[in-house]
C-alpha cells in the first residue's frame, strides 16, 4: 500500500511508520515542519503539512491507498485541536477518492463497566482528563461517519516504548486489561495492531481497543 501517515514525527507515529516500512509499504510521513528524524528508508518520504486544513489534507492524500493518523497536540497546542483534526481529515478525504483511514484514539473513552468510561474513574489522572475528553470528542466526530471506511484504534491505560513482541489482544469499545487488572502495551506492539488493522480491514466502523 501507499500510505499517508499524519503525525509521523510523534513517538507512536514514528513506530507506525517503521512497522509499515518493515512490511514493504510506501509511506509519506506528514509533520508541520516536514522534518522527521530517525527514519532512513527509500520507501519513506517526509512532507510538511497542516492536519487542521481539509484542503491541504485532500491534496496530500491524493494518490494514496489509505491514511493513517497518529495525530495529537504538539508544542504549545491544546488538546482541543484533536477533534478539529478529525473533522479536517474527514472533510479532506471527502474531496478525494481515498475512503480508508485508521485513527489513533485514546483510552479514556473506553468502557470499564456498564455505562462507565475509564476517564470517569477515580484512578484516572486529573491532569490527563482534558486530553481524554478531546479524544472522546474526536471519537464522537468519527463514529457518525458512514461514507468513509474508518477504524478507531484505542490504546490501553498505559502505553510506552518497549519491546515488539507481535502479541496483543483486542476488544470492541472495552478497555483491555490482563488478569491482574493491568492495562498496558508497548508502543511497538500498538503499531503492530494498528498496521494489522490497516492491512486486514477487520474493524471497519469500529472502536477497537488493544492491549496485552
Amino acid at each position: 500500500m501507499n500510505v499517508l501517515l499524519l503525525g509521523a514525527s510523534g513517538r507512536i507515529g514514528h513506530r507506525i511508520a517503521n512497522e509499515l516500512l518493515e512490511r514493504d509499504h510506501d509511506v509519506t510521513g506528514i509533520s508541520r515542519s516536514g522534518e522527521i528524524d530517525k527514519i532512513d528508508d527509500a520507501d519513506f518520504k517526509a512532507v510538511a503539512g497542516d492536519a487542521t486544513n481539509p484542503d491541504e489534507i485532500a491534496e496530500l492524500a491524493a494518490g494514496h491507498d489509505a491514511v493513517a493518523s497518529a495525530l495529537g497536540p504538539s508544542g504549545d497546542e491544546g488538546a482541543e485541536i484533536i477533534p478539529k483534526m478529525a473533522e479536517a481529515l474527514i472533510e479532506g478525504l471527502r474531496q478525494t477518492d481515498v475512503d480508508r483511514f485508521v485513527w489513533t484514539g485514546g483510552a479514556g473513552g473506553l468502557n470499564v463497566g456498564p455505562d462507565t468510561q475509564l476517564v470517569t474513574t477515580d484512578e484516572f489522572p486529573d491532569e490527563l482528563v482534558p486530553l481524554a475528553e478531546a479524544h472522546i470528542d474526536a471519537w464522537e466526530v468519527i463514529r457518525d461517519v458512514d461514507d468513509l471506511q474508518w477504524s478507531y484504534i484505542a490504546p490501553p491505560a498505559q502505553i510506552e516504548p518497549g519491546e515488539r513482541t507481535g502479541e496483543y489482544r483486542t476488544a470492541e469499545g472495552q478497555l483491555v486489561a490482563n488478569e491482574d487488572g493491568e492495562s498496558r502495551i508497548s508502543m511497538e506492539d500498538f503499531a503492530v495492531a494498528f498496521v494489522d488493522e490497516l492491512e486486514n480491514n477487520d474493524a471497519i466502523h469500529t472502536q477497537l481497543a488493544v492491549g496485552y
